[in-house]
This record gives C-alpha cells, structure tokens and sequence, in this order.
C-alpha cells in the first residue's frame, strides 16, 4: 500500500491488503484537462448514533419556506444533529415568524430547551429576505436572531450560517456549517476535484482531468487548495485559488512530487519528494522556489501534516520497520515515534485545537479510524468499517470527514470524536476519495 498516495511510483509498503490505490466549496472557476465532467448529484445525509448530551431544540419552518427552493429549517436541523450535539425536537405545524413571541410554555412540555423561529420572503428583485430568531425555552430568554438579503444560490448558505449562530449560543463554540470540504471523485476513467458545502451539498468541480487527481489540502485562509496532479504523467504539486481558478506549479522536481501539507501561517507546504533518492520530507515556499529538506532517512517518509501552533510536523514512516506515525520539528532534527498500537498505521490529521490525532490504523486486514488524545496517549477506535481512509477534521475540532466504503461504494461519512454521531454524506458520482475539511470561513 503506497501511503503518500501516489501510484506508479518506486516505493510502497508491503502486506498491503487494499492494494494500490489513487486515493489518497462563492463559485468554483473550473479548470479542466479535457473535456468537463458532468454535474455532481448532490448528497443527502443519514445520522446514526445517539449521543450521550444532546440538547433538544425545535427548529420551526419559517414563514413562506413552502415558496422557498430551499428549505432552510431542514437543512439548519440537519446541520446541528450532525453536530452530534443536539436532537430535533418536532415542530411540524408551527406558525411562528421571528416577530412573534412563542408561547414557551408549550415548547417546555415538548421538551425543547431552544426554539428558532424565522420567516423568508422573495422579494421583488428576486432576492430572498430570510430572517431568524432564537429562543432560550428553559429560561425564557430571546437570544438575538439575524437577517440575511440574499440570491437564490445564497440560501443553503444562509440555512449554515443560521446553524452556526445557534450551535454557538448554545455551546459557546463557534460552528462550522459554513465551511466547506474539498475531496476527489473517480467516474469512469475521469477524476474530478469538487469543493462543497460542509454538508456535501453544492458541490463545485475545481479540476477534472483523465488522469489522477490526489491530496488536496485547504490553505490556512480556504482562499486556495494545494494538490498533487498527474496530468503531466507524473506527479506533480498545484496550488488552486478557488475562486478565479488560476495556479501555479509548487513542485516538479526529478521523480515524484506529492502529499502537500500547508503551515499554519500559509507561508510553507511540507512535500514529500524523491528527488534525492527516496521518498523523503522537505520544506517548500508557497510560492514555489528551492525545497529544503527536514531529515536524513533510510527509510520513507511521507504524509505530513503540521501541528496546530506550526512548530511540528507529523508525518508516516517505515524507519522502524513498519509504517508507524512520527513527530520531527518544523525545522527539521531527530523524529519522535506517535503511535505504538498496531503495526500499521498512517495518514495522521492533527486537530486545530492540537489536542487530538486522527489516523488510520490496520486492524485484523481492515482499515479503521481512530483518534488519540495527543496528551494523555489514549486511542479509540471510533468506526465498524473496515476501508476507512483519509480523515481531516473540522475547524472546532469537534468532528472528523473520511472517506470509507459502505454496501461495496465508496462514501464520505463524519463522525464526532467518540463515534457516536456519524453521519453518511452519499452521493453518486462515482469513488468519493481524499476528503479535507477547509477552515472557518470569513464573516
């Protein structure tokens, strides 16, 4: 199993079961090698799990929603019970706009400790005048609402960006439902890179090509996504501003170029080269220029990612004779071993709050997730799949996209960090791969 994802190439690690494999959201200006992939379907989610805490809130359908394309109240409750940290409370049959003032009492005896009420109107130029209110039902108190002027094609957007105000009144932590992932799909002989909503609707393809597309990776700023294309026949490292389209070349160098991890301060991508024999970590400038090196290894190592305070790198190597997670500073020097159960684990992703470790780790032939508290060395496995790949975190830290295979078709699910609360993103336009959950995105 190749684990820096890249095929083709002079060096993999052995007795691996899945075998080679390619695998590992504002307008997307597409760029295109050859002819344009077809319109992506979109997702529709299933939760599973129940939650130990959740807290029970009624999201009412918002006055005239029925004439809305878009229904926001469905789309803000399946947002906050994906979360994992909230459960619907039915409230099918309200009439409540966010000028009204509900009857509280009535919603205690549903047991719903937070209700939302809005309304959305079309408006004579077409926009939509969508706004909300929210409503502390156990103490009686109205939390404050907002209201948005929008385009139709701004509405799902709308629908996160309410969820994201109510997950952070109620929890105090900022929501990320209106962040955006990026992930490959394969159709045929033709590989694809979208960028979506967080919630895998909205897709936009940013590159289509007949050859390999892998390893994307959001910027720090989500303006940008590095990523490794094989469109010149071999791999080769691109950073893609999102919104225009344009890139630039980051890494051609003498055999392989893959696996780009951006620092925090957007500044740096980690690569992993063989340009020197082997494949081995090096430094690079975002803006291209003459990589340097982070260790002298015998053996190889690939899939860097940067620690949250940009100071460490965590990379994959088979230094000790199986493919095991390592730590080395930024700055290059003596790498530290990470991960000490199992004799096969790869393809870590560090949380931005830097307290966990997701990766992948080979148990009894399969392929699982499993997520370890960087401070205490705890690790569970959090999945019953077997072909999991490729986890990123969301921006709270507070849920994981991967990429796995479920009924024999490939799938992106999330999952909240104990695995509770998982939920199936489906779509079907071929092998979903290589997902990355982008960063909060500007107000």
């Amino acid at each position: 199993m190749t684990i820096d994802r890249t095929p083709n190439l002079s060096h993999s690690f052995p007795d691996g079961a899945r075998g080679l494999r390619v695998t590992r959201r504002h307008a997307v200006a597409a760029v295109t090698c050859g002819a344009a992939a077809p319109a992506f379907a979109q997702f529709r989610v299933e939760i599973t799990g129940v939650g130990l805490t959740q807290l029970p809130i009624a999201i009412a359908p918002l006055r005239g929603e029925s004439q809305s394309p878009q229904k926001i109240s469905a789309i803000v409750q399946a947002d906050l019970e994906r979360s994992g940290r909230f459960v619907g409370v039915d409230a099918a049959g309200a009439a409540l706009d966010e000028t009204a003032r509900p009857d509280l009492s009535l919603w205690r005896q549903r047991k719903a400790d937070a209700l939302s009420t809005g309304s959305v109107t079309r408006l004579a130029d077409g926009r939509f005048d969508v706004r909300f209110r929210l409503w502390d039902v156990v103490k009686g108190q109205d939390l404050g609402g907002q209201s948005y002027v929008v385009t139709q094609g701004d509405l799902r957007l709308v629908a996160h960006r309410i969820a994201d105000f109510i997950y952070e009144k109620l929890t105090g932590e900022r929501g990320i439902f209106s962040t955006r992932i990026a992930y490959v799909t394969k159709t045929g002989s033709r590989y694809s890179l979208w960028v979506a909503d967080a919630d895998g609707e909205n897709a936009q393809s940013a590159l289509s090509s007949p050859e390999p597309i892998i390893s994307p990776a959001w910027s720090p700023t989500g303006a940008q996504l590095a990523y490794v294309s094989f469109e010149s026949r071999k791999p080769v490292v691109y950073v893609h501003d999102v919104a225009t389209g344009r890139r630039r070349l980051i890494a051609n160098f003498r055999g392989s170029n893959s696996a780009p991890a951006w620092s925090p301060d957007g500044r740096t991508l980690a690569v992993t080269l063989s340009r020197d024999g082997g494949s081995q970590l090096y430094t690079i400038d975002a803006n291209g220029g003459e990589p340097r090196r982070l260790m002298q290894s015998s053996g190889i190592d690939t899939e860097p990612t940067f620690s949250s305070d940009g100071r460490s790198i965590y990379f994959v190597s088979d230094r000790g004779g199986s493919p095991q997670i390592y730590r080395v500073d930024a700055s290059g020097g003596n790498a530290q071993r990470i991960t000490f159960n199992g004799n096969y684990n790869i393809s870590p992703s560090v949380s931005r709050d830097g307290q966990w470790l997701a990766y992948i780790s080979r148990v009894g032939g399969g392929y699982k997730l499993h997520v370890m508290d960087l401070q205490s060395g705890a690790v569970n496995a959090v999945t019953d799949t077997t072909s999991d790949e490729n986890p990123s975190f969301a921006p709270n830290s507070r849920l994981i996209v991967y990429a796995t295979q479920q009924q024999g078709r490939e799938a992106l699910m999330t999952t909240t960090l104990d695995g509770k609360i998982k939920a199936r993103l489906a779509g079907q336009g071929g092998d979903i791969r290589e997902p990355d959950w982008g960063p909060f995105q500007k107000q």
